[in-house]
Order: structure tokens, then sequence, then C-alpha cells
């Protein structure tokens, strides 16, 4: 298992960073693009389509992401969008979450399956807008989600427990401890405060998410990477909420060792967005 998960993860490496480093966008629109459109297939079949209707509903989601760039929105300011999709993000998560995995079929199957493409398809014009940034932008965000794994792994296994005797969400996750989220959150903070001295001590041409955030103050740096840090576990414990109601481990066996794209992208479609509202304004 370990050696097919290192396999599949250089894969995807040797496909990813080429694109993301390219200083072209295009090759990353199409790569997102793909991703995106096998999330919408493994979103389509946990919530209760068949084979084909599967596969049509991840081709619609990568046409409504050609048409985005078609009508060219890519280039366009959509603060408004954005502000919505964030606040979405916040408010049904936190409602979803609450009723809990019982409660996810007693919602119409279409409302759960536009939930999830419209989750999908504004990630991918996310990353877009993102790149045309800088890839300098792009890869904060993205080091971010890395960083609150990271973070929640290790204080988890070495801390789960000594302070807090109830696990974050027991019948959702049950591996996951407040003590991981803890110090998933104290690992985005430190990352923030590395990249933004970084950014000023190279003269970054291209300031990333922290340094952005970072002019209106400390304070808010500290706040944001905190709120990105925990939205990003809420993305992973919306999508462990939607596998456990349709009876599944993994959202699909498209990458050997780590599961479906959504298994690991999750994290991603709520930080994204909101990475995007929150230096918009």
């Amino acid at each position: 298992m370990l050696k097919q998960r290192i396999l599949t993860a250089l894969v995807l490496l040797m496909v990813l960073l080429p694109a993301l480093f390219y200083t072209r966008p295009e090759p990353l629109y199409v790569i997102a693009g793909v991703f995106i459109a096998a999330g919408g297939w493994e979103w389509a079949r946990m919530n209760g389509l068949q084979a084909v209707s599967s596969r049509l509903a991840g081709l619609a989601c990568l046409l409504v992401c050609i048409a985005m760039w078609w009508l060219g929105l890519l280039e366009q300011s959509l603060p408004r969008v954005w502000l919505v999709t964030g606040g979405v993000w916040v408010l049904a998560s936190a409602w979803i979450l609450r009723a809990g995995v019982a409660s996810w079929t007693h919602y119409a199957q279409p409302l759960r399956l536009l939930l999830g493409w419209m989750a999908l398809c504004l990630t991918w014009l996310a990353v877009a807008q993102a790149k045309l940034i800088g890839t300098n932008y792009l890869l904060s965000v993205l080091a971010l989600v890395w960083m609150a794994d990271i973070g929640a792994y290790f204080s988890g296994r070495a801390l789960s427990g000594r302070f807090s005797r109830s696990k974050l969400a027991v019948s959702i996750s049950p591996g996951k401890s407040w003590e991981g989220v803890w110090g998933g959150m104290a690992g985005v903070v430190l990352l923030a405060f590395a990249w933004r001295f970084a950014d000023a001590a190279i003269g970054a041409s291209v300031p990333s998410f922290y340094t952005q955030v970072g002019a209106r103050g400390v304070g808010f740096l500290v706040i944001t990477a905190v709120f990105m840090a925990a939205m990003s576990v809420v993305g992973d414990l919306v999508e462990s909420l939607v596998k456990r109601s349709a009876g599944v481990k993994d959202s699909s066996g498209l990458l050997p060792g780590h599961g479906g794209v959504l298994d690991r992208v999750d994290a991603l479609l709520p930080t994204l967005p909101l990475a995007m509202m929150l230096t918009s304004f």
C-alpha cells in the first residue's frame, strides 16, 4: 500500500508541478479541469446516480469550466461571486455537519448534486484566477492546506487525547482529534509568517496570499490563517460525511493508494474560493 501511494504521488507531482510552474496558465486549466470532471463523476456516484449518469455529470462539470473560460470569467474581478461562495461554504457546511450523517440523504437529491457540482466548478475558477495572479499566490494557498494536513497528522498522533477527551467529529471521522486541529492551525500560522518573511526577503514580484492578507495587520493575518486552517478541516469533514452516508470508504479508486480525486482535493474546495474572497476585497 505504501509503495502504491508513493508511486501515485510521484505521478501526480510529475503532472501537476510542470503545469503549476509553467509560465502560461493554460496547461493548469486543462489539468485542473480533468480533476474537476473526475470529482464531479465521484460526487454523482456517491449521491445516487448510476454509471452513465455519473459520467455525464463529470462531463457536464468539465463543460461548465470550459464555458467559464470561453466567456472570459477568468480575467474578471468577481468579488461578489467569491463573497457569496465563501458565505455559502461557511453557513451550509455548519448546517450539514451539525445535522449529521443521517440527515444528508434527507435533502433532495438535485440539491445535493447541485451543491457539489457548484463547489467543484467554482474551485476550478478559483484555481484559474489564482494562477493568473501568480504562481507564488496559488502555491501559497495550496501549501496552506498541505501544512494544515501535516500539522494535524503529527500533532494528532503525538497529542491526541491529552488535552481533550472528546474527538472532533466521532460519527463522521473518528480518527480526527481536537489536538490535530490545533496543531494544523499552529502550523498554518507559522507558515504564514515564514512565507510573508520570504516574500519580503527575496522581493517577490507577485505577493503570496499571506503577504496580501498581512497588509491589513498581523492580527488579521493570524485570524485568517486560523480560519483557513479550520475551513480546510471543514472541507474534509463534509466529504467524509457524504462518504459515510453513501457507505463507501473512498470517493473512488482513481488514485491507487489514495482513494479518489475528492479524497485529495476535499480541503481545497472551501479554501481556494475563500482565499479569493479574502483578497478580492
